[in-house]
């Protein structure tokens, strides 16, 4: 099998949407841009060894790829549309293929994306997506909109996927519903689009509830003040944190994917609605503050959130 076969075979699909003109297959791909509206773009890149275990199932990878990049979609209150993908294989392995291409294709006919270019080539695990999508024009939810007084709101639950890696690097046996929130997050996409027209600023929690929210407050110019025991976590993190007082895996860990925003006073009721419509728990856990920094009660342990290098 070469590059031509491996593309057509499995990365070839059906485009529903009629504003793509030409997809896969060409040197690059066309599509038409709706009047009123902004592209909206992001790209992840998932590695072999750094954001997945070398025995992770192929359709988890392929799951949590798409999966990010949605989540950052919606963090902007945009509509995803379209999605790059870019693959290094160490070799050609067609069952794998079969489970990545199959788990792709089904959160992205989901999530009514579709798949329009992309790359192959050999080496190390390796794979790089870019998702397009689009809002209107002066919609869209940025990091720079938070103001003194909004209240800050997470969604689901926090810590989930960090209290499992840690399980993991202890070389404990997780449940299958803990490897479930780190090998594959729900992109909170539904949320991202009501909050557009209610939120100030909004941002995904990938690298940890503390640097998420920071990387609002700096860009706001603002700070905040934020309760431990506010976070909304699940019953058996609950349990650890009692034993240990150790709050920094829902403060400090990762790949949750949920969404941090911050909305002002007043917008409480429209706030459940939206809750109750998304089917997604909605918990405010402190408020917007002119000083600046990020101030958290009830925890003064240490604090080291993800970082790149």
């Amino acid at each position: 099998m070469n590059e031509f076969d491996l593309i057509r075979d499995y990365f070839t699909w059906p485009i529903k949407d009629p504003g793509v003109t030409l997809g896969v297959g060409d040197d690059a791909a066309l599509f038409s841009m709706e009047q009123g509206y902004q592209l909206v773009t992001t790209t992840d890149t998932l590695t072999e060894g750094i954001h997945f275990s070398t025995n992770t199932p192929a359709k988890d990878i392929a799951h949590k790829s798409l999966a990010v990049n949605l989540s950052d979609i919606a963090a902007m209150g945009a509509k995803a549309k379209y999605f790059t993908l870019a693959i290094t294989l160490p070799e050609i392995d067609q069952p794998w293929l079969k489970e990545f291409s199959d788990s792709l294709r089904q959160l992205s006919g989901r999530y009514e994306v579709n798949l329009i270019g992309g790359d192959t080539t050999r080496g190390p695990l390796n794979i790089t997506i870019t998702m397009i999508g689009i809002i209107e024009n002066s919609k869209a939810l940025t990091r720079s909109g938070a103001r003194p007084g909004d209240g800050v709101y997470v969604s689901g639950t926090i810590g989930d996927a960090g209290f499992c890696f840690w399980k993991l690097s202890k070389g404990l046996v997780p449940s299958n519903q803990e490897l479930k929130r780190l090998n594959s997050p729900t992109p909170r996409v539904e949320l991202g689009l009501a909050l557009k027209n209610l939120a100030n600023a909004c941002i995904d929690v990938s690298d940890g509830l503390e640097q998420d929210l920071s990387h609002i407050l700096n860009a706001s110019s603002v700070g905040a003040v934020i309760e431990v025991e506010k976070i909304p976590i699940s019953e058996i993190l609950l349990g650890h944190i009692k034993d240990t007082n150790d709050w920094s895996i829902p403060l400090c860990s990762g790949d949750d994917y949920e969404l941090c925003f911050t909305i002002p006073e007043g917008n409480e009721e429209a706030l459940k609605k939206i809750s109750e419509s998304c089917k997604v728990n909605i918990t405010r856990i402190g408020v917007v503050r002119e000083s600046l920094g990020l101030q958290i009660e009830g925890f003064d342990g240490p604090r080291k959130s993800y970082q790149h290098f």
